[in-house]
């Protein structure tokens, strides 16, 4: 399963973008194609736990043959919970991808529960993709969160890896905060004081980086440090990235850190949240 990109499908119009988001993430890593629609279980009279090619993994894979026709796609339908079929499988792949919400749940949810629970339990990258909004035009790039004093090894490499692949730029993005013992107000702190500070965040994230510029030559980098909270700045950032790759934080039970979380149920483009390490 490591040679295949994973998408969970259940015939909404979220799991359709993510599926067609998948389709075009294998084709850059030169990676087969799952599509995987989690059913209820069969009652016992009509046995058989896999049923290949049925439901809408299939009429979506029939779509998506015919937008990529070099693409080894196969389609499956499996019994079970979610939750847990959809964990499981994550345990064998490169990259699962779900839609940010499902056919259930009510008008206005942002993230539904399945896509929530199995971005905090799976072991591989999940991305969650959201249905499009209208944005400005903007030079295409993937933007990674990194706390530059806690670097996140897993979500860096795939941040340099995804816009590698793509060709575009990388924007390193590092939210700071005034040291307690001055104004939060950043107009109350003197502009040579607040200037100094920021030239050592810049210098933080220059250092996490020098490793990894030296692997990805080829990666145009793009330090950006904001004196904001680490989710408003990333939420901010996603209106005009391509791609937002966050660390999913300290393990507690399955459940994402605080960031990462926000991340998952705010931000504007799809979003990569890096397996823990």
């Amino acid at each position: 399963m490591t040679r295949y990109v994973v998408a969970g499908v259940d015939g909404s119009g979220d799991s359709r973008v993510a599926a067609q988001w998948a389709a075009a993430e294998a084709v850059r890593r030169g990676l087969a194609l799952r599509l995987v629609t989690v059913v209820p279980p069969m009652p016992k009279d009509r046995p058989g736990a896999l049923v290949r090619g049925d439901g809408p993994a299939r009429e979506i894979a029939d779509g998506i043959v015919r937008a990529h026709p070099g693409l080894d796609v196969v389609a499956r339908s499996i019994e079970g919970e979610p939750v847990r079929v959809l964990t499981e499988i994550a345990q064998g792949t490169r990259l699962l991808v779900l839609g940010r919400r499902g056919t259930g749940g009510f008008n206005g949810l942002r993230l539904g529960s399945v896509a929530l629970a199995v971005a905090g339990a799976a072991t591989c990258s999940v991305v969650l993709v959201p249905v499009p909004d209208e944005r400005e035009p903007h030079e295409p790039e993937v933007v990674v969160g990194v706390d530059a004093r806690h670097p996140d090894d897993r979500a860096l490499d795939a941040a340099f890896e995804t816009a590698a692949l793509r060709g575009v730029r990388l924007r390193v993005l590092h939210a700071w905060d005034l040291p307690p013992v001055l104004p939060r107000d950043p107009f109350g702190v003197l502009e040579e004081e607040r200037a100094e500070r920021e030239d050592q965040e810049v210098q933080l994230v220059l250092d996490v980086l020098h490793s990894r510029q030296l692997r990805y030559p080829e990666v145009g980098v793009l330090p950006d440090v904001r004196l904001l909270g680490a989710a408003d700045a990333l939420v901010r950032a996603s209106a005009t990235a391509d791609l937002l790759v966050v660390g999913r934080g300290p393990r507690i039970g399955s459940h994402l850190g605080g960031v990462a979380h926000a991340a998952a149920h705010h931000t504007h483009c799809p979003v990569l949240l890096a397996p823990r390490h």
